[in-house]
């Protein structure tokens, strides 16, 4: 099925006149929504035991349709129009007063798991962030883009594991911006036919990445040694966060290395092209997401048998 965002949002966006959905209507809904995108995110759900995948569904689609108001919405100050109109979608949600699907099924969510609206308002702010800001000036400013746009996304994932805490949640953050960053240096040519450059202003002075260069697709040696550069700490960054996988419990330790390696998978891909993303776009088979599910899933027979 393919995923048509604009029958969704006259469906359910602002100017709907359909009734609310039940509640039924509303679990199975984000479960759809789930089901017909092929990320990591609803990948690794398969891992998940039963009783937690329609609470990942449930957060998956809150990411989904802010993703799409933010990118399928024609940008710019409509845009910001329906970015401002979920974030009262929300607020509503937690007040009580529900009525879109996703927030109906995210409701339950919330009040499972005792999960604050933070993480979800600071998503908001990132995708409110992309319809005015087209490039950061330094790394330190591209980190922080993240700990917007990424970094929320791991800590929900905390709270769903019942074990969100200062110490789990900055070693997810580490994980979070390495997967971000590592899908801006793999989709550098699709950002920058939407007018987005995510790599910093000063790696490309520092490594004479020149605009025209960039823009124009032309790979250069320079490009390569920059790009190494940007894969490099990258995955440093990922394996500073490695350690998050022995403070969570044995039954979740699969899905979460199944991002990490997932995303090393990605930088891996790149290496592998020399560098070369603007080309073509580096990405993973079926066969090589599907190795990676059943190595996850090896190690959770052998954590549930208690085989070192």
């Amino acid at each position: 099925m393919k995923w048509i965002f604009a029958t969704h949002l006259a469906r359910y966006g602002p100017d709907s006149t359909s009734p609310p959905p039940t509640l039924a209507q509303a679990r199975q809904y984000v479960r759809l929504v789930t089901r017909v995108h092929y990320e990591n995110f609803s990948v690794a759900s398969v891992l998940l035991p039963a009783r937690l995948r329609p609470h990942f569904h449930a957060v998956y689609a809150y990411c989904r349709w802010a993703d799409d108001l933010a990118d399928e919405s024609g940008g710019g100050p409509e845009a910001l129009r329906l970015l401002a109109w979920w974030r009262g979608q929300l607020l509503a949600c937690y007040e009580g007063k529900a009525t879109h699907p996703v927030f109906l099924a995210l409701r339950e969510t919330i009040e499972a798991f005792g999960i604050p609206p933070e993480p979800f308002l600071d998503l908001l702010v990132a995708f409110e962030q992309d319809q005015t800001v087209q490039s950061y000036p330094t790394f330190d400013a591209l980190l922080r883009y993240c700990a917007n746009s990424a970094n929320p996304v791991g800590r929900l994932v905390l709270y769903l594991f019942r074990c969100h805490d200062e110490e789990r949640g900055a070693l997810s953050d580490s994980i979070c911006t390495a997967l971000q960053l590592a899908n801006f240096w793999q989709d550098i040519t699709r950002d920058l036919d939407i007018g987005r450059v995510y790599l910093p202003v000063e790696d490309r002075l520092r490594f004479g990445v020149g605009d025209e260069d960039l823009a124009a697709r032309h790979f250069t040696p320079a490009f390569a040694k920059m790009l190494e550069f940007e894969v490099d700490r990258t995955r440093d960054l990922m394996f500073r966060g490695y350690r998050l996988t022995d403070l969570v419990s044995a039954e979740f330790r699969p899905t979460l290395e199944l991002f990490i390696e997932g995303g090393l998978a990605i930088l891996a891909r790149i290496e592998q092209t020399g560098y070369d993303t603007l080309s073509r776009r580096p990405s993973l088979t079926k066969w090589d997401k599907g190795l990676l599910v059943a190595r996850a899933g090896w190690r959770r027979l052998r954590s549930r048998l208690g085989v070192a």
